[in-house]
């Protein structure tokens, strides 16, 4: 049995288990990018097409890159129904290695049918040999290729960069947007007792508390700081380990995420009195943002 040594469907193979290494020893890299494309919407079909079309003046190379195309979405959408029945369901890995049995699988029945071995490189290109026509066909579809790998490239090199902001919110007692302080009882500088939307929550550290989250989506490394005020004056902040005016620097990378519990002092009785929570952003004077709430404050009885 003779094969070609330039033979796409080893081309193919080749570059599968190119991206099945890539994957597996370096999760995240452009390669997975470059060939999980074609992996997933030619691959599997082409190796179909060259298993169940053996002979080349049979079907053109034109019908073999449509075939090769259409069938391959079909066959990743139909391993996606199957796996999805299975225990280990539907995750990268999984994926991953059935379309590359699949192929592999498809490539070894159309190697067997082909029964060539050239020894030496054969630079012919699949329907050369066929009409002037067809040589043209074959060429513009190598062009479109090269163009589609091209826009590809272009685009990992200069992504398009989404939409530039940084998520920061305030979340109340339960871990929720909701039962937020409203009624604090004080003694002696400290907290005694905290209403918490509907209910009443003795505090055990003397604060009152909330959660504090920030995600970075500035496209890049950002440094945060947070400061509490109370109608307008600086307060205390508990965060857990010291008391300190200031939560920060807290550094975050893009789609990094940082959320902690806060607490604060109110310095004097009074009712509707503005607790802001404001954000700075690399340590710029002015605020990036601000959030607040209102609470009431009593002494105890």
């Amino acid at each position: 049995m003779k094969i070609k040594i330039l033979n796409w469907v080893l081309i193919i193979d080749i570059l599968s288990i190119l991206l099945v290494l890539s994957i597996v020893l370096i999760p995240s890299n452009v390669a997975r990018i470059i060939l999980g494309l074609p992996f997933l919407l030619f691959f599997p079909g082409y190796a179909l097409t060259e298993a169940l079309f053996v002979k080349k003046e049979g079907i053109g190379v034109i019908e073999r890159a449509s075939l090769s195309f259409g069938m391959s979405i079909a066959i990743t959408a139909l391993i996606g129904f199957g796996l999805n029945y299975t225990t280990p369901g539907i995750k990268l890995e999984t994926v991953l290695y059935s379309i590359f049995g699949f192929i592999i699988m498809m490539s070894a029945i159309a190697l067997i049918r082909q029964k060539k071995l050239t020894a030496g490189f054969n630079l012919r290109l699949p329907g050369w040999e066929g009409s002037k026509l067809n040589k043209t066909l074959s060429i513009l579809l190598i062009i479109v290729i090269i163009g589609t790998f091209g826009v590809l490239g272009y685009t990992l090199a200069a992504p398009k960069v989404g939409e530039i902001f940084t998520e920061f919110y305030v979340l109340g007692n339960d871990g929720k947007a909701q039962n937020y302080p409203s009624e604090l009882i004080i003694e002696n500088d400290q907290v005694i007792q905290v209403t918490y939307g509907a209910g009443a929550h003795i505090t055990a550290g003397g604060w009152a508390e909330v959660t504090l989250g920030i995600v970075n989506h500035e496209q890049q490394k950002v440094t945060y700081s947070v400061q509490i005020t109370i109608d307008g004056e600086p307060v205390n902040i508990n965060n857990g380990e010291a008391i300190v005016d200031q939560l920060g620097p807290i550094e975050l990378k893009q789609g990094e995420k940082w959320e902690q519990e806060t607490g604060f002092i109110p310095r004097h009785v009074g009712d509707n009195q503005k607790v802001e929570f404001i954000l700075f952003k690399d340590n710029n004077v002015a605020p990036d943002n601000s959030l607040s709430l209102w609470i009431n404050v009593k002494e105890a009885e």
